[in-house]
């Protein structure tokens, strides 16, 4: 006989994490990850293992951390976007991933993908929807599949508050 099935809610439940962060079930957050504090992790949303998370970070919902992942302080990472670890997968083995660098202010839009082995600058944005399969320079917009060059963070900034 097969065993009953649990009844799980179907609303978010808002989980309170050390340092007044969040994270909203369900979600999963791997072993030997750290997040900083007043941090929000969304809905359906994976952090792999061993993940380091700066303090002010935003993960939207359905966003995908791969293991050993760094992610600085004060980032955005906007729904379904995926930071991959794993170039030619499946590798064979953790020996050959190559971790994802965020740096601290970084914005990576819904939908993008960062490869395995690239770093995010400074302050730098990905757009929605992009694939970044070489390194961001710092304070710097990238888009398109592959990410190439848009603008700079001060245009970027500057277009947000008057399109605004």
């Amino acid at each position: 006989m097969s065993e009953p099935v649990q009844k799980m809610p179907l609303q978010g439940q808002r989980i309170v994490l050390d340092g007044g962060s969040i994270a909203w079930w369900p979600c999963h957050i791997g072993s030997d990850t750290k997040i900083g504090e007043e941090c929000s992790i969304g809905s359906l949303s994976h952090v792999g293992r061993g993940v380091n998370i700066g303090s002010n970070c935003r993960l939207q919902g359905g966003c995908y951390i791969a293991d050993s992942s760094q992610i600085g302080e004060g980032v955005f990472i906007g729904p379904n976007a995926s930071i991959l670890n794993d170039r030619y997968p499946p590798s064979g083995g953790k020996q050959f991933w190559k971790p994802v660098v965020v740096e601290d202010g970084a914005v990576i839009g819904g939908g993008a993908t960062v490869v395995a082995g690239v770093r995010i600058g400074n302050n730098s944005v990905l757009a929605a929807g992009a694939t970044a399969i070489s390194d961001i320079p710092s304070g710097e917009v990238w888009g398109g599949v592959p990410a190439r060059y848009i603008m700079s963070r001060q245009e970027y900034n500057s277009r947000r508050i008057s399109d605004g």
